[in-house]
């Protein structure tokens, strides 16, 4: 579901903000899901400039007719001016931003590289343009930080959708199935959810495999008493979700239990610590105290959670304190993961991850999947 028009004039005006706070005529967009949020087009290749007044989208022969066709639908982006790219972006983007005259122009420091912006750079000197580079942090990604009605819904289906993805894997992982394998089926079952592709390359950790946080997936088969960690997720819309269940395959010994046991109850803590007002270190807290209690402090090497939506990887980090962080005070249309783990080489780990969508009084749990020990 694309956003409309009247959610992408809010989206607008909440980066305008930032866009006066910064005293910026324009800010140049290049990071492709922040293009994506603010005029809904979704393709591979393009350049936005936002100006106090206008949305300039410079885009290549290959969108022209569907950004035309776009702008004829009820997601049209308000106030588009669509600029043709015959060769080079940086060459349009250049024509671009002296035909409209904007002098302070911002641009994303941690998209564009050093050679592009040095290029930027050298070519506004050379052709004497009155055009200052500034760079800027996290302007649309703060906005992106408190997802509207319709990235809610879309989000909401996607993990939804899920469901009978995990379905499918629990019912063909089985002992001699190759990791490969039971990731094919999880991939397949993700094409016939309906998502678009697999968020992230799937994760099938088996054995001592299972300790290793982002192992993905190769030829070990499954064997009796291994631990699996299955982690996946698929993108829908263009927005992603993201679960992680531990199987077992057998009988689980007693020390797999003792994992399991613990880094549930981590998770368990952590989701009822969400709230809005709670900072984003207090609920990687909670479950890192749950952890240590257990014995299993030193195991829990990763933060709790991230956030989810255009990008799989994105603001709030639930995840210890840093000095050259700020903390992020949950609000309600925050969507993240929380994803505690423990991981004990040689022998094994779990993980537990569901999507939770913070709320006025708490929060929503998205992911609908058992959470306790399988035996496949």
């Amino acid at each position: 579901m694309r956003a409309t028009s009247p959610l992408l004039a809010a989206r607008h005006a909440r980066v305008r903000a930032s866009i006066d706070v910064l005293s910026l005529d324009a800010l140049v967009v290049t990071a492709a899901s922040n293009i994506r949020y603010l005029t809904n087009h979704a393709g591979t290749a393009g350049v936005l400039v936002l100006t106090r007044e206008a949305a300039h989208l410079l885009v290549d022969f290959r969108y022209r007719e569907s950004v035309r066709a776009l702008q004829e639908s009820p997601a049209a982006c308000p106030g588009l001016k669509v600029w043709d790219v015959p060769a080079s972006y940086d060459e349009a983007l250049l024509g671009c931003l002296a035909d409209i005259g904007a002098s302070v122009v911002g641009f994303e420091a941690a998209d564009v590289t050093v050679k592009r912006h040095e290029y930027w750079r050298s070519a506004v000197e050379a052709r004497r343009l009155d055009v200052g580079l500034r760079s800027t942090e996290r302007v649309v990604e703060e906005a992106r930080l408190i997802k509207d009605a319709s990235e809610i819904a879309t989000l909401r289906e996607a993990a939804a959708r899920l469901t009978p993805v995990a379905q499918a894997v629990f019912a063909d992982v089985a002992a001699g199935r190759q990791e490969r394998h039971v990731a094919g089926v999880l991939e397949a079952a993700l094409r016939g959810a309906g998502f678009e592709r697999p968020a992230f390359d799937t994760i099938v950790a088996s054995g001592p495999n299972s300790a290793l946080p982002h192992y993905r997936a190769g030829d070990r088969r499954l064997a009796a008493g291994d631990l699996v960690v299955l982690d996946f997720g698929g993108v829908l819309d263009g927005y992603c979700s993201d679960l992680t269940r531990t199987v077992a395959i057998g009988p689980p010994s007693p020390e797999a239990r003792r994992l399991h046991a613990a880094v549930h109850a981590a998770q368990q803590a952590a989701i009822a610590a969400v709230r809005p007002g709670v900072e984003n270190t207090a609920v990687d807290a909670v479950a890192r105290a749950v952890l240590t209690e257990h014995g299993l402090g030193e195991a829990f090497g990763h933060g709790t959670g991230h956030g989810l939506g255009l990008d799989v990887h994105e603001e709030p980090r639930i995840t210890w304190p840093r000095p050259d962080v700020p903390a992020v005070r949950l609000e309600p249309g925050m969507v993240f993961t929380v994803e505690p783990g423990a991981y004990l080489p040689g022998f094994g780990g779990v993980r537990i991850e569901d999507d939770v969508l913070v709320t006025e009084t708490g929060c929503e749990v998205l992911t609908r999947v058992p959470r306790e020990l399988l035996t496949l």
